[in-house]
């Protein structure tokens, strides 16, 4: 048997919100593997959906920036939301993302050693003096740049952003555009994890048909209609996780993949989801620790 810490436990605790017991047992009993853990605490009914491993706690924007057929997302986290809103802090947000669009940069780490744009200093020293003038801590996260026929998207603020990459052979079409900007929207809002049912890795298929067929059987139901069972809930997994599946934020009645076809279809054009990188501020960056000390002092008396 794995020597599980607690440190796992409350990880995993975390993404699941199952009790400490529960996980402690579950990484035992996979051999300290996570994904196994979630697995097993998922067939006993006791995960019903895994959450993110960390909470939204960073303040700060997620900005998309689109020139030409170049676009750019950036995620830049500061302490407080006082400061996020600040002229100072946007002023830098925009030149950061201009940056990022005007040099060939891989990661935050390149970024920092190049020119700001309009200064003379590196985007390192440029990070530095803004740190100083707006007295927070400032942490340029991560970004993810793309090219083509770009749509942009930012909700609340730059709390979640996302930029979508699409296909149409009428790229000035507003229609087109509009349809675009739609399922930007959609994703921003509903967090697709992938453009189709194609799309889903078939381990994930068959790992998810696993843990669907062992609650079947714990519910009770008779052999011959288990299989329909699972079937079914495979189609709600695919509309949760899949954009084309998924309903239509606008018009429940159809799903993202019939509006999208519809559009293409009334505008004689081709349209096609290429991809999209989707940012939610501060998801992951910090984990939620409060009462965690007590809850541990229980499980060992």
């Amino acid at each position: 048997m794995a020597n599980v810490s607690m440190q796992d436990v409350k990880e995993l605790r975390d993404m699941t919100g199952c009790g400490l017991s529960d996980c402690k047992k579950a990484l035992e009993e996979a051999n300290g593997d996570r994904d196994e853990a979630v697995k097993i605490l998922r067939e006993k009914g006791q995960a019903k959906a895994v959450k993110k491993a960390g909470r939204i706690a960073a303040e700060g924007v997620v900005k998309t920036k689109v020139n030409g057929n170049k676009g750019v997302i950036v995620e830049i986290n500061c302490e407080t939301d006082f400061a996020a809103k600040s002229e100072r802090f946007l002023e830098m947000v925009e030149v950061i993302a201009d940056t990022i669009l005007e040099n060939d940069v891989a990661d935050v780490d390149a970024l920092k050693a190049v020119t700001a744009a309009g200064t003379s200093m590196t985007v390192g020293e440029y990070l530095t003096d803004k740190i100083a003038t707006i007295s927070e801590n400032i942490n340029i996260r991560r970004f993810t740049k793309m090219e083509g026929l770009l749509i942009p998207y930012m909700h609340d603020g730059g709390r979640i952003s996302t930029l979508l990459k699409i296909e149409t052979d009428k790229p000035d079409n507003a229609e087109v555009l509009a349809c675009g900007k739609n399922v930007a929207l959609q994703i921003t809002a509903l967090n697709a994890q992938y453009v189709a049912k194609e799309d889903v890795p078939a381990d994930v298929v068959a790992s998810e048909k696993e843990v669907q067929l062992k609650l079947v059987e714990q519910e009770g139901k008779p052999a011959n209609v288990a299989e329909k069972i699972v079937e079914g809930r495979l189609r709600k997994f695919y509309e949760e996780v899949c954009l084309r599946e998924q309903k239509y934020f606008k018009d429940d009645s159809m799903t993202v993949g019939k509006y999208i076809d519809s559009v293409a279809k009334a505008e004689g054009a081709s349209i096609k989801i290429d991809s999209y990188v989707r940012y939610e501020r501060g998801e992951g960056i910090e984990k939620k620790e409060e009462n965690f000390a007590d809850e541990v002092s229980s499980m060992i008396k």
